[in-house]
């Protein structure tokens, strides 16, 4: 389970350098995940669709591209009054960095059955970095919080604005050159049951440090 937390108060929560530890880990991992499903060629998770999209128009590299992205949205929680975390800013930067290194150093599977290996694997190593960066409670990342947001404000359910979110960042970034294929369907269809799975066994119960520093 997740803890509703400030940013102070996520700082304070206890077991801090575990909670930081795993949220590196799990940024770095979600780069990594996120360079496998590109590299794979058989289309991008949502939100990279857009993002090379405009990594075919702009002269960034994708983890630029993702890093400048992240930076734009975290400006729309503004005016939706969202408050990031140390995890937030993390994420906005760190993932851009793996991403790029995992891209550099990693070569295209040569056969198409080697492509489906790249992209189910990245798709599950995504679902245990989300799970990971989520259970640190450290903050959620840009576009997690965009959503909450949007949902809070405008009383839409969290499934309904995360599906809007994503329909409009799809066809926006198949428009600039983006692809969408197996991959794409893969990760919309297993990311939430993937992350509902992993989550217990990476949310750090922060309940026990509450009770011990009760008086």
């Amino acid at each position: 389970m997740t803890t509703t937390l400030s940013p102070v108060e996520q700082l304070r929560a206890g077991r801090l350098t575990r909670r930081v530890l795993q949220l590196l880990a799990g940024l770095a991992l979600y780069g990594v995940s996120m360079g496998l499903v590109v590299r794979a060629g058989l289309g991008q998770i949502p939100w990279d669709v857009l993002h090379v999209g405009l990594a075919r128009q702009l002269p960034f590299t994708l983890g630029q591209v993702v890093i400048g992205v992240s930076l734009l949205v975290l400006l729309l929680w503004i005016p939706l009054r969202q408050k990031p975390g140390l995890g937030t800013i993390l994420n906005a930067i760190l993932i851009g960095f793996a991403l790029d290194a995992t891209l550099a150093l990693l070569p295209a599977p040569g056969s198409v059955p080697g492509q489906i290996a790249m992209a189910v694997t990245g798709v599950a190593l995504n679902g245990v970095a989300t799970a990971s960066y989520i259970g640190s409670h450290l903050g959620p990342g840009p576009r997690d919080g965009l959503m909450t947001g949007i949902a809070r404000h405008t009383g839409a359910s969290i499934r309904l604005v995360r599906t809007a979110i994503e329909v409009v960042v799809v066809l926006a970034g198949w428009a600039l050159g983006g692809a969408i294929g197996f991959g794409t369907i893969l990760y919309a269809v297993a990311i939430g049951p993937l992350t509902q799975l992993l989550l217990p066994w990476f949310a750090v119960d922060l309940r026990s440090e509450r009770v011990a520093r009760m008086p």
